[in-house]
């Protein structure tokens, strides 16, 4: 069914069922962080931001249609997948009208820490977007969302008209000023000592045969002179990383953002994409150098390894779900602004009743940010790191009711919380691993956020 809101689509119609209006209307271009900020003094809680890694989509959302949660470790995937294709089936569009996105993610573990600072936010989490921008190869738009049981839902929705009207003069009529980096009061090295102790007994741990590769992460924090705000903690994160998938998502007072690297999973018009990214070194301070490192890198036993378990793994997830695959024998260099990967490339067409979420279900998390084996290297975790990564290293990102979508995997990334910041970063341990190297390592990680809200490596 396709066809218009208006007064004679919505009489007739049992009371409570519900309806999934939606509305396009196409208008200049426009920032989508200025959008974003246009909901800072009505939905400071209720936003999200999308850019993917090669600029061709952006995606800001303001507002809650719906929400679809899950605290149910057992089926968090596969609630949130049969809720979506059920919301789905109450649709109302024209054909003119973009497809509406759910955006959201799910957190690493099941596992939550009494009083962590991920408190706010559940296993999953997703919402519709009451307004919905989407900018697309070069194309800008603004979508209506309505979730509704109301009889008489073109009251509903001519209120969300004349309120998206208020949001597209705000963004047009301002410009969106380059806010200062935030000015850091002090760092603090949440557990370095455990960290440290944990990179040893996990070494250890291997060399006995218990696992073949564990990633272990730690954090540290950032307090500021000030509360921070959204927008521009994503517009600093958006220059600093350009080429990475740049995400914001907010929820009680709280924004986890960063520019990720790593796509988990992209699914378009049935074809599915996935990227195996493992193994790093940094950057060099010259052209030569750099290449040196790059070479040292395809070169390096431990790191080749550590993008051989990602490959494997990614690529029997493929075999399963997927036909007609296709993946080079020998993986690339991604060269980013503060630090080089490993990195393969794979794709499929989607066998019948596949989507995305049981994709992600099947791909989180890949060995690059758990371990190997899956279940021995995730308990190895929970025993040794001690830390509730919330939605650190989980899948992030959207679908639309067609069931494309693309989720990314959140490293590079932040908890932001007023006036203090929480940053995330992890390496693969295998059994000639260094708690020293693995420290320094993660330094390389913390950068770009890091320099994003203001800090340095040194001083």
């Amino acid at each position: 069914m396709k066809q218009k809101i208006t007064a004679s689509s919505t009489k007739a119609v049992e009371k409570d069922y519900l309806r999934f209006f939606t509305e396009t209307i196409e208008i200049g271009r426009i920032s989508p962080l200025l959008f974003f900020q246009a909901g800072e003094a009505n939905y400071s809680n209720e936003r999200f931001y999308w850019q993917n890694a090669d600029n061709t989509l952006t995606l800001a959302g303001i507002g809650h249609a719906t929400v679809l949660s899950n605290e149910n470790a057992d089926n968090r995937f596969e609630d949130i997948s049969v809720r979506w294709k059920n919301l789905c089936m109450s649709l109302v569009k024209e054909e003119k009208d973009i497809e509406p996105i759910l955006f959201g993610g799910f957190s690493f573990d099941t596992n939550h820490t009494e009083n962590s600072e991920w408190g706010n936010f559940p296993t999953a989490f997703f919402f519709v977007p009451s307004f919905q921008l989407t900018i697309k190869n070069g194309m800008t738009s603004i979508s209506i969302n309505l979730v509704t049981k109301n009889e008489n839902a073109i009251d509903e929705f001519d209120e969300l008209r004349n309120e998206r009207d208020r949001l597209i003069h705000f963004a047009q009529v301002n410009e969106f000023k380059s806010p200062e980096k935030p000015f850091v009061v002090s760092l603090e090295e949440r557990g370095k000592d455990k960290y440290m102790k944990s990179i040893t007994d996990v070494t250890n741990l291997i060399k006995k045969g218990k696992a073949e590769k564990v990633v272990i992460a730690r954090s540290i924090k950032l307090n500021f002179d000030s509360n921070v705000q959204s927008d521009s903690a994503l517009h600093h994160i958006s220059n600093e990383q350009q080429e990475s998938y740049v995400f914001g998502l907010q929820r009680e007072g709280q924004l986890f953002f960063g520019a990720t690297p790593e796509r988990l999973i992209e699914v378009s018009n049935g074809q599915a994409y996935s990227a195996c990214v493992a193994g790093s070194i940094g950057r060099g301070t010259t052209a030569d150098e750099d290449k040196a490192l790059g070479e040292e890198l395809l070169d390096d036993h431990k790191n080749r390894g550590e993008h051989h378990y990602v490959v494997n793994m990614i690529s029997n997830v493929f075999e399963n779900n997927c036909t007609n695959i296709s993946m080079p024998l020998k993986p690339k260099l991604m060269k980013l602004r503060d630090i080089q990967h490993l990195f393969t490339p794979i794709e499929g067409q989607l066998k019948k009743d596949t989507d995305i979420f049981s994709l992600v279900q099947a791909l989180h998390p890949t060995p690059a940010l758990g371990g190997v084996p899956h279940e021995i290297s995730r308990e190895i975790i929970r025993d040794e790191e001690k830390m509730d990564r919330g939605y650190y290293a989980g899948p992030i990102g959207w679908t639309d009711t067609k069931g494309n979508g693309e989720f990314a995997v959140a490293i590079r990334s932040a908890l932001l919380d007023g006036d203090s910041a929480y940053l995330y970063a992890g390496g693969g341990i295998v059994a000639d691993s260094t708690a020293e190297k693995e420290y320094e390592e993660t330094w390389v990680k913390f950068r770009p956020v890091l320099r994003a809200l203001g800090g340095k490596l040194n001083g």
